[in-house]
């Protein structure tokens, strides 16, 4: 069922669809991540319905972003939120497969990519019977590899390439990651408290960057047995 909500009130509203892959805490973390910095070009390669890109929006209003979809059903999603807010000379919505060059802008055209990638190899047990879903979630259709490649080549030298990505899954991340030139520059593990085990990991790399890795203090989602007022900002609840 399709449903609207909006960020904060006032702010940004946003079209989802309870059938295809929901919005996710998974979202709101990256789009608090990357530094930003006034009239980039960000490109969110596997876009579904846009959120990601108002999100940074709305940290940053002069962006750029590029919202590349595979699934129809998402991307028609996208274009209408970008309407929706008036983001539509600020928001390009690509029907494109990131696998495919000749689909994608050209090569050197952005400044940060973002990626909430799929998480699960197709043998882990973790994939979902729903289509929309296990595109989004499990590498059966893009892997890991073909998220890298399309933002090694989307980047201009020097740019930066960020991602949310399972903590277990991290030497992968790296291995894949420098096999395409982007170096690991941040990295940041998401916990539930000081003293659980991280659940998810931010990670930040730069194209052609030289060696060195920035571990940045965890985000919590409690201290104190309350929500963390770093959490609230990200969900723009100092807002309210």
């Amino acid at each position: 069922m399709e449903r609207i909500d909006r960020l904060w009130p006032d702010g940004y509203q946003f079209y989802f669809d309870d059938t295809l892959f929901q919005p996710s805490t998974d979202s709101f973390l990256l789009g608090a991540f990357p530094k930003l910095r006034r009239n980039e070009r960000v490109c969110d390669l596997g876009a579904g319905t846009g959120l990601l890109g108002l999100l940074l929006l709305a940290r940053e209003p002069s962006l750029r972003v590029t919202n590349v979809e595979c699934q129809s059903a998402s991307h028609d999603l996208s274009v209408r939120n970008a309407e929706l807010n008036n983001l539509s000379s600020q928001v390009t919505c690509l029907h494109a497969d990131l696998r495919d060059p000749a689909q994608l802008p050209a090569a050197g055209s952005f400044d940060l990519v973002i990626s909430n990638p799929p998480y699960f190899t197709p043998d882990s047990g973790f994939t979902s019977p729903q289509a929309s879903r296990r595109t989004a979630r499990s590498e059966v259709t893009c892997t890991l590899d073909d998220v890298c490649t399309a933002a090694e080549r989307l980047l201009r030298y020097g740019g930066r390439f960020a991602v949310v990505f399972r903590p277990d899954r991290l030497v992968d991340l790296v291995d894949t990651l420098r096999l395409h030139h982007l170096e690991p520059k941040r990295l940041r593990f998401v916990q539930n408290t000081a003293t659980s085990a991280p659940s998810l990991l931010l990670l930040e790399a730069k194209k052609g960057g030289h060696s060195g890795l920035a571990a940045e203090p965890p985000l919590l989602h409690y201290m104190n047995g309350a929500e963390s007022a770093e959490w609230q900002r990200i969900y723009f609840r100092d807002k309210e």
